[in-house]
């Protein structure tokens, strides 16, 4: 399942445009396929969407479901990741109204919305709720197959969670595609999913599985194409993060890309645990990569700089100073283009 061009949607986001947690959202906005018909955040209801979150789309932002609906919407995306992936108590309400006006739902949190009796129950034909969020059925454990393949296999590696591997792996997988390559990305969380309609959703698999699922994926795609890129999850730095060594064992990656948001300095809400120069990350991710030799080298061919927070100027100043500290390409690719990135992985 994916959300369709021909689909008409309505983006529940509130307080997530100019907050933390409005990542699904944000990159529904600007990647999805998807008529996106209108956003649904009381904070900046009445705003203009290019000023407020730099997407270039002319698309009304409201205060309520309610509102949305004069839009015609077809569908309800649930468009925040909050901490912990639960519904908040205050958004029920809304989600609930959407159904009974008939719109189906797309839910990316780990709520299951399905399986409510009084949301299931209320489904008319033709209506329906993907929560996206679910187990894959027959799970292998990972083997390393994925190593085998001859196509290019890039891993988005990342300092923090939230700070743009999924857009740097589309922005990559787009321009691969201009090039004439074949290239192909591969979801691993619930934004991804809703975009490209295939992938996994990475942080709902139990963690004996979670590298044979990234395997399975990589090996079913990758044997006829010339790249994959993976859509990276967590941290090896973060303290809660479990999803990052999975997607390096069954990806086998052959290039990982570094993705970091200029001038953090520590994890985001933990103070107390620090991110370390970037020098010390690469080398810290090339050698769980490699395991000390039992697997191959999988060098960090660039890095995908996030500078959304910064002017031009500043941005700019950020990465020529991040390019001189790891000696590596690094740009920002969603506001700059990916070329220096991918002459890296290509070449």
């Amino acid at each position: 399942m994916r959300l369709q061009a021909e689909t008409r949607v309505a983006i529940l986001l509130h307080d997530g445009i100019k907050g933390s947690q409005g990542k699904t959202g944000l990159a529904l906005l600007r990647y999805s396929h998807a008529q996106i018909v209108a956003v649904i955040d009381r904070q900046c209801a009445g705003e203009s969407l290019p000023v407020v979150a730099g997407i270039n789309r002319d698309i009304p932002i409201v205060a309520s479901v309610e509102e949305a609906l004069a839009y015609n919407p077809e569908i309800l995306a649930i468009g925040i990741a909050p901490s912990g992936g639960i519904l908040p108590p205050e958004w029920q309400q809304e989600v609930k109204q959407a159904v009974f006006a008939g719109l189906s739902i797309a839910n990316g949190l780990h709520t299951p919305l399905a399986t409510i009796p009084e949301l299931r129950d209320s489904l008319r034909p033709g209506q329906w709720i993907w929560d996206v969020r679910q187990e894959p059925p027959n799970l292998p454990i990972a083997s390393g197959q994925a190593q085998t393949l001859a196509c290019r296999r890039v891993l988005a590696v990342g300092t923090d969670m939230g700070v743009g591997k999924m857009s740097a792996c589309l922005e990559l997988d787009r321009a691969c595609q201009k090039r004439g390559l074949r290239s192909q990305f591969i979801a691993t969380g619930q934004a991804g999913l809703m975009i490209a309609g295939d992938g996994i959703p990475l942080d709902a698999i139990r963690v004996d599985f979670a590298a044979g699922a990234v395997e399975q994926m990589v090996v079913q795609h990758g044997s006829d194409r010339d790249i994959v890129f993976v859509e990276g999850q967590g941290s090896l730095l973060h303290p809660g993060s479990t999803a990052t060594l999975p997607l390096i064992r069954g990806t086998q990656p052959t290039h990982l890309i570094l993705v970091h948001r200029a001038g953090q300095t520590h994890i985001r809400n933990h103070p107390h645990v620090p991110i370390p120069a970037l020098t010390d990350v690469i080398e810290l991710y090339e050698m769980v990569a490699r395991a000390a030799g039992a697997f191959a080298d999988a060098p960090v061919a660039a890095i995908a700089l996030n500078t959304f927070h910064l002017d031009l100027a500043t941005a700019r100043q950020e990465i020529e100073q991040t390019q001189a500290e790891t000696g590596l390409p690094c740009t920002d690719v969603v506001r700059f283009g990916t070329e220096n990135i991918l002459d890296a992985i290509v070449n």
